[in-house]
């Protein structure tokens, strides 16, 4: 296909979780800016949901980074004893709406889809009218890190838990699924594996990406960068380092599928 051909067709954007190496979502949105390719639909999990929504809420690329350099990931007086979790996520409402102050899906500028988990049901949960900022948190609040949100009743945690791929919600609605992923398992070197800490992520990522497999390979378009799995999950350090490779690695892909940008 052409990039004229794809810029005149409907597009979905899936981002999937995967802690601070979601930066990379952001590269790869400037890339796709770049080339003048504009999702209309946009569907994320945990970090993957919070970049989709800036995205959807037609902010630069400059403030999306900002967004994740100024809000603080660990405070002291945001820890709590009194719920699940060692932070209350519930104290993050009033710093999003910051960035969305009307706080609903429908003042978006693109349409958004969010996914997350019903603790007590055990199953996930699609987002994508109403109330914006609390669902938005409840997708990226990783336990037992940070505590699940309240939402109709009902516990809700990070929409990786059972979905980190979520390519449910654009996959009739498009002519074209464009996917970013972040949850990366590239391979590892025994010195990569020599701890506990090290072992459980491995794993982990090695779950998700079987899991989640058939859907990645199912994109039109995919961009996952190996050397992301560098990045720890949790590591601020790495939040540009994340948003570089994420581009280089996009603009690499793309002069790949339709030439050199003009």
């Amino acid at each position: 296909m052409k990039l004229d051909e794809l810029q005149s067709k409907s597009i979905g954007l899936v981002l999937s979780g995967g802690g601070v190496r979601g930066m990379a979502h952001i590269g790869v949105i400037q890339a796709l800016n770049e080339y003048g390719i504009s999702a209309n639909i946009v569907s994320g999990s945990s970090v993957g949901a919070l970049v989709g929504a800036l995205y959807a809420n037609g902010n630069t690329v400059k403030d999306m980074l900002a967004f994740f350099k100024e809000t603080p990931l660990f405070k002291y007086n945001f820890l709590t004893i009194v719920k699940s979790g060692f932070i209350d996520t519930d104290r993050y409402v009033e710093i999003f709406k910051g960035y969305f102050p009307e706080n609903n899906f429908a003042a978006l500028e693109r349409k958004l889809y969010v996914v997350t988990t019903n603790l007590q049901k055990a199953e996930q949960r699609f987002f994508s009218e109403g109330e914006l900022i609390r669902p938005l948190l409840a997708s990226a609040a990783l336990p037992p890190l940070f505590s699940p949100l309240e939402l109709d009743k009902e516990l809700y945690a990070d929409g990786g838990i059972m979905n980190n791929f979520p390519l449910e919600p654009v996959k009739e609605k498009v002519d074209y699924i464009i996917g970013s992923n972040v949850s990366i398992v590239g391979e590892l070197e025994k010195k990569d594996l020599k701890n506990s800490i090290q072992l459980t992520g491995r794993v982990t990522g090695l779950m998700i990406y079987a899991i989640n497999q058939e859907k990645l390979e199912s994109c039109d378009l995919m961009f996952a960068p190996k050397t992301l799995e560098h990045i720890g999950v949790l590591d601020r350090k790495g939040l540009e380092k994340a948003y570089a490779i994420g581009y280089e690695h996009a603009i690499q892909e793309l002069e790949k599928a339709f030439g050199k940008n003009q």
